[in-house]
């Protein structure tokens, strides 16, 4: 299905059709570096400010940033496949927990500007404190009432932020919803009554039974790149 471009800016579009959620490939790393190998030091700083920075890495970070702030044995370079399978985009997973680890998408083979930062662990928040598993009800609370696509397609659940609290986040954040995984079977009515290619308002009563939570977000880091 094709999203309506007039109800999505051309940045947010981007990001979300550029690069699909198939499985990355590992790449050889190359060990003939001067980087300390060391363990890496822990990461306490694991705040998102949209548009500019993931804890430490922000608009001008390169991989080898990486590798001196989390040791080498952290850091592995991937390819993702774009959307639809078509074309291929570097990648590099910061492997630091679950909760921690993030996947850092670059605009090319160099890996000397990031894209955007995705994949993150639950560690991760915004100022407002969302974040991956951030539920419906604390997520109305932040964004008011908001309009957002419905479930189980290519842009389910993505967050139309223009028309939230955040819209200063437009272009900058996407954060996309899922129901919680019986839904379907347990609440089969009210979890038809969201599906497909359609917007709908945050008010709707049928989200409410579905165990709605923040299942993705992708910070842009430099997204006319």
């Amino acid at each position: 299905m094709n999203l309506p471009i007039k109800n999505i800016t051309t940045a947010v579009l981007a990001l979300l059709i550029s690069y699909s959620a198939n499985p990355a490939i590992a790449l050889p790393q190359n060990s003939s570096h001067n980087f300390t190998l060391a363990q890496s030091k822990p990461l306490n700083d694991t705040l998102i400010v949209p548009g500019e920075r993931v804890g430490p890495i922000t608009r001008t970070t390169t991989k080898k940033d990486l590798v001196k702030l989390f040791g080498q044995s952290r850091v592995v370079d991937k390819t993702i496949s774009g959307a639809e399978g078509i074309g291929s985009f570097a990648a590099t997973q910061l492997n630091l927990g679950r909760e921690r680890s993030l996947l850092v998408v670059w605009s090319d083979n160099t890996r000397t500007k990031p894209l955007d930062v995705r994949n993150l662990g639950t560690a991760w928040k915004t100022r407002e404190g969302i974040g991956v598993g951030t539920p419906w009800s604390e997520l109305c609370q932040k964004l008011g009432n908001f309009k957002l696509y419905g479930l189980a397609w290519d842009y389910g659940g993505t967050i139309l932020l223009d028309s939230s609290k955040l819209s200063r986040y437009q272009g900058k954040l996407i954060l996309r919803v899922d129901a919680t995984a019986n839904a379907a079977q347990k609440y089969p009515r009210d979890y038809n009554a969201v599906l497909g290619d359609s917007i709908f308002s945050s008010s709707n009563p049928h989200w409410k039974p579905l165990g709605i939570k923040v299942a993705q977000l992708i910070v842009s880091l430099n997204p006319d790149q």
